[in-house]
């Protein structure tokens, strides 16, 4: 086997194995990462749903259960591809055998992406379990399918990555939970997960163009019920450019070892 062919067969070695590694610590501890999910958005459509969604009637000609259907799945895309990478990664760094991949014959680049995948992983993992949940609420019809995963990958990859970003600069565990509390959690619930924009007085609207979220959740609930808030064209320009944006950060940090070598 010549030189760069076993380098390749090395680097799909390692990038395969952190897949494998990253889909089973999320089957071995599916209590933890399944489970929450399924009974979160139980309690959300039971809440907002039936009992709020009663007084609101209907959203944008839909049923509000309906509306709502795809905003709770995209949140918890969102929440999960983010919270597997920067849980994932800060324990490599604070259970000190991150070096032992870090020594292994793979790029900086292919780490970041194994890492990003398995949290898109765990994103769509998640995202199936809510949508059978919200199939014993409403009825979700699957009008652009094409649009339905690439708008689900592009946001699990995007925070999948922000994950990434904060575990390499996080420095203790306060430090991971700070980001999607105060800004990750805000701005999704603010992203037309439970209501249009339309609906909000002009100030309100305008502000909320400058939320990424909403173009990602308007984006996937066209695909369900071919409505949407925003541009889809600008929505996926967003996507994309945040997508690349952030993996060329991730590799950047990596390159600089950031949070690694302090």
């Amino acid at each position: 086997m010549s030189a760069p062919a076993g380098r390749a067969a090395a680097r799909w070695i390692g990038f395969r194995t952190t897949l494998i590694r990253e889909f089973g610590r999320i089957v071995r501890i599916w209590g933890q990462t399944l489970l929450p999910p399924a009974v979160t958005s139980t309690l959300y459509f039971v809440i907002f749903g039936s009992l709020i969604g009663r007084r609101v009637g209907q959203v944008g000609g839909h049923d509000y259960m309906q509306f709502i259907a795809p905003g709770l799945i995209m949140m918890s895309v969102i929440q999960n591809s983010y919270g597997n990478v920067v849980s994932s990664f800060f324990g490599a760094k604070f259970g000190k055998y991150l070096e032992e991949l870090l020594v292994a014959p793979l790029p900086n680049w292919l780490i970041v992406l194994g890492y990003a995948l398995g949290g898109v992983t765990r994103g769509f993992m998640v995202g199936t379990v809510v949508t059978i949940v919200s199939l014993f609420f409403t009825r979700l019809g699957v009008l652009h399918p094409v649009l339905i995963l690439s708008a689900a990958f592009l946001t699990s990859f995007v925070f999948a990555l922000g994950g990434f970003v904060n575990a390499m600069l996080a420095k203790n565990f306060d430090q991971i939970s700070w980001f999607p509390t105060f800004i990750l959690t805000p701005l999704t619930y603010l992203g037309g997960v439970f209501y249009s924009i339309r609906m909000l007085p002009a100030w309100a609207l305008d502000a909320s163009h400058a939320n990424p979220i909403l173009y990602m959740v308007s984006a996937f609930r066209y695909g369900f019920l071919g409505t949407s808030d925003v541009d889809l064209r600008l929505a996926y320009a967003i996507m994309v450019f945040a997508a690349v944006a952030m993996f060329s950060l991730a590799v950047v940090l990596m390159n600089r070892g950031v949070g690694i070598r302090d």
